[in-house]
């Protein structure tokens, strides 16, 4: 088994604990600003210490704005896909394409029956979902001019109606342990969304095979279908990074209702999973034998030497936000200039591109930030509301809302600064003697940030307690900006090269 090359995300599975749903909200809340991809409930009807899960998916969505959500799974033996069909579809359309359909094919069946849904047997239960889902991608096609026919054993649409379409192409992902259900995930469906705990050893390989093999009868490809999978706390990210480049998973979901734990994940687990499974796609295993030529040449330019270099750096656009000023850009040092008669490899060059990934997804979190802000100055998100969530958050100096994504970033930052300064600036000092002032530098700018992050945390305390703080946070995350984007295309100018000619250590 190997990766499918899907991108990764994370989410986390919530309980629809009805005893409390101001928490349960609260969670999925939390979820969304601590960077979360997804949020996803159980669906169990019959249970009367849960919340009805599509209530409450129309509830979460509603004080959400980003965050992908689905129920972990469907119970459809009480859901008839006719009506669900439309239910998900009216969803995703009301929250801009934020909605998943997952699926399941039926489990307590006394309690099944006893809200007068249908007792079925395994074999059974795995055909009403094929019929159910055929139902529900029919109603979904509006591009087709006749009426719905499926008219099947168990659920039957007979001259429905399509419509509506979904705003977005809504993943079908079913929870299938056994060899008929995962062969119908392979046929018909998006997705494979199994739990961890109840896997043994093996059965993710042997579960990928049975998909893939079903998938290709179908006339599919096996990369066609997400592999998704609920894990438990303390997962740590090398096991998750191992899960994803060995046995194809790439959307991890966390079960666990600790606003501490779902904090821990979106912070530090997700972002060190992501370096790693990118650092693993970049990296061959083994040599790759290559057409010739196998390298590649740095051609030289009369402008810059630095320009020609296949991996291209993220240029400074030279906006700042902030009168601020933090340090002279003008004296920073730079390194050696290309040996035009110098090649790389691919996997070379892969080096300094991960460099460059690492930086994109730091300034796609800045923008966030940003965005968050402006939903605060604008009144889409209030300091009330956001007030209300702060026992459950427990966030460092009694933060609000907002400082909870503000913390998960500034904590990815500094991470991915430390790991620079512990083990690679070092080797580029010692391997290249011409680099260490450029270095020197870099090191120098770190402190500066760290300073600057000091600031946004002081920040973020004055407006919870002061309502007219807005604008001091906003000025310090303005110089963030000025101070970070300038840091990362001088860091991406001055190392991509050497990344590719000393490589990492």
């Amino acid at each position: 088994m190997s990766d499918y090359g899907h991108p990764l995300q994370f989410g986390s599975f919530i309980t629809p604990a009805a005893s409390d749903p101001d928490r349960v909200v609260a969670l999925t809340v939390l979820a969304e600003q601590a960077g979360l991809d997804l949020v996803t409930f159980q669906d169990h009807p019959y249970q009367p210490g849960f919340l009805d899960t599509w209530t409450l998916l129309s509830y979460a969505a509603a004080r959400t704005q980003r965050v992908h959500l689905a129920a972990n799974v469907t119970n459809l033996p009480l859901r008839p896909p006719a009506v669900l069909a439309r239910s998900v579809a009216s969803l995703d359309l009301l929250s801009d394409g934020r909605i998943e359909l997952g699926l399941g094919a039926g489990a307590f069946w006394d309690a099944i029956e006893a809200m007068g849904g249908p007792r079925l047997n395994p074999g059974q239960a795995v055909q009403a979902l094929e019929e159910g889902i055929e139902i529900i991608r029919e109603l979904w096609d509006t591009g087709a001019q006749r009426a719905v026919r499926v008219d099947g054993t168990y659920h039957r649409a007979v001259g429905a109606k399509r419509g509506p379409a979904p705003a977005h192409d809504v993943g079908i992902w079913l929870g299938a342990y056994k060899p008929r259900m995962l062969a119908l995930t392979g046929r018909r469906a998006d997705g494979w969304l199994p739990s961890l705990a109840y896997l043994k050893p093996g059965d993710l390989a042997a579960g990928h095979k049975i998909i893939d093999e079903a998938a290709l009868e179908a006339g599919r490809q096996p990369s066609d279908i997400r592999r998704l999978l609920n894990i438990g706390p303390g997962q740590r990210p090398q096991e998750l990074a191992d899960l994803a480049l060995a046995d194809g998973i790439s959307t991890f979901i966390l079960a666990t209702d600790d606003p501490t734990e779902l904090r821990r994940f979106a912070a530090e687990v997700a972002p060190a999973v992501r370096e790693l499974v990118a650092t693993g796609r970049t990296t061959p295993t083994a040599p790759t034998p290559t057409p010739e030529p196998a390298t590649i040449a740095a051609t030289a330019d009369p402008a810059s030497s630095r320009a020609s270099f296949a991996v291209i750096p993220t240029p400074d656009s030279g906006v700042r936000r902030s009168s601020t000023v933090v340090w002279d850009e003008q004296a920073r040092p730079t390194g050696p200039e290309l040996d035009p008669a110098r090649t790389y490899t691919a996997r070379e060059l892969a080096n300094g591109q991960h460099l460059i990934q690492v930086h994109d997804s730091l300034r796609a979190e800045l923008e966030q930030i940003h965005d968050l802000i402006d939903q605060v100055e604008a009144g889409t998100m209030d300091v009330g509301t956001a007030r209300s969530h702060i026992n459950t958050m427990t966030m460092r100096q009694n933060n609000w809302t907002l400082g909870t994504y503000c913390e998960s970033y500034c904590r990815i930052v500094t991470t991915h600064h430390t790991l620079e300064d512990r083990s690679l600036f070092p080797h580029l000092r010692r391997s290249d003697p011409r680099l260490a002032k450029v270095v020197d530098r870099l090191e120098a700018e770190h402190h500066v940030i760290h300073e600057v992050l000091e600031g946004v945390d002081k920040a973020l305390v004055t407006l919870v307690s002061a309502p007219d703080g807005l604008p001091a946070l906003r000025a310090a995350v303005d110089l963030l900006s000025d101070t970070l984007l300038s840091h990362l295309s001088y860091e991406e100018r001055e190392l991509v090269e050497p990344l590719a000619r000393l490589g990492i250590q």
